[in-house]
């Protein structure tokens, strides 16, 4: 198994196009697999005959694993140089919850130790300020509610299943402080006996995982609507014409162009600024959004990004897309409006700062001046979600106002 991506850990086995005894060409697509991002293909190192195929269709294999085996001439393996993946760093059960020292008690730092009951719940020592309970003592902060503290029990039956703390939202917890026990998590577990359940596929896991990351920041979402009316007319005059989200997504770029540090990341104590701007825009794929990414969009004509997208949301659709086409953008665009809604609040990737949405246009009846009379004008609502630790409200009102002011201009689009 290669590595296809940089955050690639493990694939699924999707399909296998051949059998053993069948003659293959170097770098020869042979295996198909699905990672979080896309679905890839796997090459022959050399040409051969194929020996064996040790992989099982739906298999999940890490990288480095063996796939299957080439039957080559000493030449042919004599060019391939094998690079085995180096192991991970640290020995990860080992961070698990549950060492030795949670058994025997923990330093609290200064020296004096704590004690554990049976669920592995420290106990205070003497003279800590915390709130004491019928049941015990605990080091629980008198004003906590529903505390995150989590035993190392617990911890260790939701790395057994692969749960994270986001799953266990819905379980009010019945110890301490509203913490979850390990015998609320096994309710709550056996109360999802015989609800139909199936494995989601590697691309909705990454959604799923990618949003909870985002969510870990403080997010805000400001909005606008404007007048769509210029940008449609100005559409019927282009060919290939480039959708509503293509002109959003240009006037962004150029926003962004003009106003860099809306598009700045807080990393740490530095503010990181990209010297490209590169923006994606969302696309639905089978069970997940994809979000193809289009390089310099501030340098790119509108009918240059009309074709590279079309390229792109090909790929997408056939979930071909590479780890390299998705990553590295500032920003990204999301047209709900598609789906016939008004209004949404589109989370940005973890990875990127800002994400413009776009909703659907309606007949409204419009104000004008000029004919001292109502009108009707096509309405649309603009929203952007920022991350709140990089921009104010101000900042991203006014990043919004200027792509509002370009899409009425389209022409200079």
């Amino acid at each position: 198994m290669p590595q296809l991506g940089e955050s690639m850990a493990e694939a699924t086995i999707v399909s296998v196009k051949v059998k053993p005894g069948e003659k293959v060409a170097a770098d020869q697509e042979i295996i198909e697999v699905e990672t979080d991002k896309a679905v890839m293909g796997v090459t022959t190192p050399c040409a051969g005959e194929i020996a064996t195929i040790e992989a099982e269709v739906k298999g999940v294999y890490p990288v480095g694993a063996v796939l299957g085996y080439v039957e080559a001439s000493e030449a042919d393996a004599a060019r391939l140089v094998k690079k085995t993946p180096a192991p991970p760093k640290g020995d990860v059960a080992k961070e698990i919850p549950g060492r030795e020292e949670d058994k025997t008690g923990a330093s609290n730092g200064s020296g004096s130790h704590f004690q554990v009951d049976k669920e592995g719940l420290p106990t205070v020592p003497t003279g800590s300020h915390f709130q004491e309970d019928k049941t015990g003592l605990l080091p629980v902060p008198a004003s906590t509610k529903g505390a995150g503290y989590l035993s190392p029990r617990v911890r260790a039956r939701m790395a057994e299943l692969q749960l994270t703390q986001a799953d266990l939202a819905g379980i009010a917890g019945s110890g301490n402080a509203g913490r979850v026990t390990i015998k609320d998590l096994e309710g709550f577990l056996g109360s999802l006996e015989g609800q139909s359940a199936d494995k989601p596929s590697a691309i909705r896991s990454g959604v799923a995982d990618a949003m909870r990351r985002s969510w870990t920041r403080p997010l805000a979402t400001v909005g606008l609507s404007v007048c769509l009316d210029p940008l449609l007319e100005d559409r019927k005059k282009r060919a290939p014409k480039p959708g509503p989200a293509l002109y959003a997504l240009r006037a962004l770029a150029l926003a962004l162009a003009e106003q860099p540090a809306a598009g700045s990341r807080l990393i740490g104590g530095r503010t990181l600024q990209s010297r490209t701007i590169d923006i994606g825009l969302a696309v639905e794929a089978q069970d997940g959004i994809m979000v193809p990414v289009i390089r310099d969009a501030n340098k790119t004509s509108l009918r240059d990004l009309t074709t590279r997208y079309s390229e792109l949301v090909d790929l997408a659709r056939r979930r071909r897309l590479t780890s390299d086409m998705t990553s590295g953008g500032i920003a990204s665009v999301s047209n709900f409006g598609t789906f016939g809604l008004d209004w949404g609040t589109p989370i940005p990737l973890p990875d990127q700062t800002l994400l413009l949405g776009l909703g659907a246009g309606r007949k409204a009846p419009t104000w004008s001046e000029e004919k001292g009379a109502f009108v009707p004008t096509t309405q649309a609502e603009l929203s952007l979600s920022f991350d709140h630790r990089s921009l104010d409200g101000g900042g991203a009102g006014r990043l919004l106002q200027r792509v509002a002011e370009l899409l009425g201009n389209p022409s200079a689009l």
